[in-house]
């Protein structure tokens, strides 16, 4: 038996249904009843039926000797044995538990496989300088330039200086009063005063002209 046929016919088998993450070990060291370990993955119960089945009809229809099945009613593992080699179909979650690479994972195979995982977004890379692109706008500053004052409001700081220097200022006397102000106090002083009497020699002379 050519074991390197029998594991390129699995992987076919595999691959015809969309397995993702197959891989081949060589087990000849760790085991003298097969020499191959191949693990593939698939997404459900329905898939991992899907994928047994395609591994026994490919073995099958290449001459290889009947294959045994186990966990095909549960779905969540299936083992195919097909003697030389033995088939691990598991679903992701099982197969991150069990981790069968760590005990099977010492010598892996390289083979062609086409990889059917799917497939995962790629960031696109910022242009170069010199390939004409323009780069992207900035975005504008999130903090806003201040709002400008009202033209009545004075700023604190402005306020106190100016207080400050009132302060400091010595206030300006009151005019002295003029002349003219304290004459008009004085005839004002006048007209409420008594009235003035006249000379006593005017009178007396005032009345001897009335006599003669």
């Amino acid at each position: 038996m050519d074991i390197r046929k029998l594991q390129r016919t699995i992987v076919d088998g595999l691959e015809d249904v969309k397995a993702q993450n197959i891989v081949v070990f060589n087990t000849e060291h760790l085991s003298a009843l097969f020499e191959r370990v191949i693990i593939a993955s698939g997404t459900s119960n329905r898939q991992t039926k899907a994928l047994a089945s395609s591994v026994r009809d490919a073995v099958k229809s290449k001459g290889f000797p009947a294959t045994r099945t186990e966990g095909e009613d549960n779905g969540e593992w299936i083992i195919v044995d097909c003697g030389a080699a033995v088939v691990h179909v598991m679903q992701p979650a099982i197969r991150d538990y069990y981790h069968l690479e760590e005990i099977w994972g010492d010598k892996p195979v390289k083979m062609k496989i086409e990889d059917s995982s799917p497939a995962k977004l790629v960031k696109a890379s910022k242009p170069s300088k010199g390939d004409g692109k323009q780069p992207p706008a900035k975005k504008a500053a999130a903090k806003k330039a201040p709002a400008e004052k009202a033209p009545g409001k004075k700023s604190p700081v402005k306020a106190a200086s100016v207080k400050t220097a009132a302060a400091k200022t010595p206030a300006k006397k009151a005019p002295a009063k003029t002349a003219a102000g304290r004459a008009g106090v004085t005839r004002t002083v006048g007209v409420k005063s008594a009235p003035v009497k006249a000379p006593a020699k005017k009178v007396t002379a005032k009345k001897a002209a009335s006599r003669a």
